[in-house]
């Protein structure tokens, strides 16, 4: 970086016409081809909104997909591959974590003045993570065609600037439209910022590729920017942990016929870490159904999880106000099970209170009283990467904590969890309605097909979760070696040394 002192690394930076045009999946993707090359790859997104996070190894929180993209590197996840974190608790409103550590709340109109202070922490963690690394993939956020928001920009344009870092700019063709989108988001570039664009990707192509060599030359013309591929759709990603809610229910697969485990999922307003539902969607005969607002419980499922929430007594009202609250008593007067996770094991108690207002205004709330606990929401976020063993089976569980509430009462003598040597979670006394603080439970195998076998009486047998998502994620590698000139993308970002 220019005037830092620091040796500059090699980086190329990744911004889309749009969210959820594939970046992070183009991220990990290249990050997985470019380490299997032998070179020393680092991932780093400057500003992230999203409540799928993870907890890294150096004991802070990032997006969930830069813990994926580190994941594709080898390396353990770093705060300072996210060293901006926004978690919506509002419409207007959200937690600011900053390297790793929750810094406050604020409304969407106070984070405008506050994100240009911001820089100077994107930036020392962007030359922390640069030290000794080959390069560095940069993932924008949204859209720098956002104009609007260009004041203090430290997630696109405002950012790569800074950085000085070249860009690439992707487009979404599923979505259609995708000509226009890349042109008119060049177009509403400043001519400096339309000079630091070295080309576009088009993302998500069905069919014979050779059909849109058009449309890369009307790309071309219009702003002179190479193409560095077109990418046809990759329908193995859904296989692959998620950051955010718009791709919840987006899947094109079905297994409601062949399966033999139905889970129900409500999609709670807030709904945090689903991420947690992966190894239960990736098993061929669970169908994992995540309910829609306004829509009923399905009356037939073996098993409803409540899963986390940023905000859990909003998201308590929310569940009332469908009729879900209804739903979940006769689902457990059926002998249904009933599973909370975080958010969702403290709406299972019988309060959940929030004094001082740390995820939204404060107030205080019947739970659904399923479990003998309360929780009340405290200034101390615990995270931290957790091993144990599940009780009832004694197989090995692994994951992580993250949450801000501490849950007390006479349930918790019947605990679901074991970790570190101290008790975690509560049962029921028939052992149908559980609930735990732990995320990432079911992405252990022999936990996940005990707790299956037990919901149907019978031996279940399935995949290798963690095998299968470093499978996906050397295919993903795979398909952009095929598709993309990723010798043309590394000489681009070996130019910022030369600058």
């Amino acid at each position: 970086m220019k005037g830092t002192g620091v040796q500059p690394a090699a980086a190329i930076m990744v911004q889309g016409t749009g969210s959820d045009v594939g970046k992070s999946l183009l991220v990990a993707g290249l990050a997985r081809a470019f380490t299997r090359r032998g070179l020393s790859i680092r991932p780093f997104k400057p500003q992230n909104m999203s409540n799928n996070a993870a907890v890294t190894a150096d004991g802070g929180e990032i997006g969930r997909a830069q813990a994926l993209q580190a994941r594709a590197c080898g390396l353990p996840a770093s705060v300072h591959m996210n060293p901006v974190l926004l978690k919506p608790q509002t419409d207007v409103g959200a937690q600011v974590v900053v390297q790793g550590q929750v810094w406050g709340n604020v409304t969407a109109a106070a984070y405008l003045d506050l994100k240009a202070k911001l820089l100077p922490k994107v930036l020392e963690s962007f030359a922390r993570l640069a030290e000794g690394a080959d390069l560095l993939l940069v993932e924008g956020a949204g859209s720098p065609a956002e104009v609007n928001l260009r004041a203090g920009d430290i997630a696109n344009m405002g950012f790569a600037e800074a950085a000085d870092v070249p860009v690439v700019l992707v487009g979404d063709i599923d979505r259609g439209g995708v000509i226009a989108s890349l042109v008119g988001t060049w177009t509403l570039l400043t001519a400096a910022e339309q000079a630091r664009v070295a080309g576009v990707i088009v993302n998500k192509f069905r069919g014979d590729v050779r059909l849109f060599d058009g449309g890369v030359a009307a790309i071309r013309a219009r702003t002179g920017l190479a193409c560095f591929g077109v990418v046809p759709f990759f329908p193995a990603a859904s296989r692959l942990p998620a950051e955010d809610s718009m791709s919840l229910g987006t899947s094109p697969e079905t297994k409601a016929e062949s399966a033999t485990v139905r889970v129900a999922v409500p999609r709670l307003a807030r709904i945090a870490n689903f991420d947690d539902l992966d190894p239960l969607i990736a098993e061929p005969d669970v169908d994992v159904i995540f309910v829609p607002a306004g829509a009923p419980l399905p009356g037939d499922a073996d098993l409803v999880i409540l899963p986390g929430s940023k905000s859990t007594l909003r998201d308590l009202e929310f569940l009332r106000a469908q009729g879900w609250d209804i739903d979940i008593a006769a689902h457990v007067r059926r002998g249904g099970w009933l599973l909370g996770l975080c958010g969702g094991y403290q709406m299972l108690g019988r309060q959940v209170r929030d004094p001082r207002g740390f995820e939204g205004p404060a107030a205080e709330w019947p739970g659904l009283g399923l479990l003998d606990v309360e929780t009340e929401i405290g200034v101390t976020k615990r995270l931290a990467e957790c091993d144990g063993e599940d009780l009832a089976s004694g197989q090995a569980v692994r994951g992580y904590e993250m949450h801000m509430g501490t849950t007390t009462g006479p349930g918790l003598s019947r605990p679901m969890l074991r970790l570190g040597g101290r008790p975690e979670g509560a049962v029921s006394a028939d052992g149908r309605v559980m609930g735990c603080y732990l995320h990432g439970l079911f992405a252990a195998d022999g936990f996940r097909h005990g707790f299956l076998s037990r919901l149907t009486g019978r031996r279940h047998g399935g995949i290798a979760f963690e095998a299968e998502v470093e499978r996906v994620l050397d295919g993903l590698a795979d398909h952009l070696e095929t598709h993309l000139d990723l010798d043309g993308l590394l000489a681009v970002a070996r130019r910022r040394i030369l600058s």
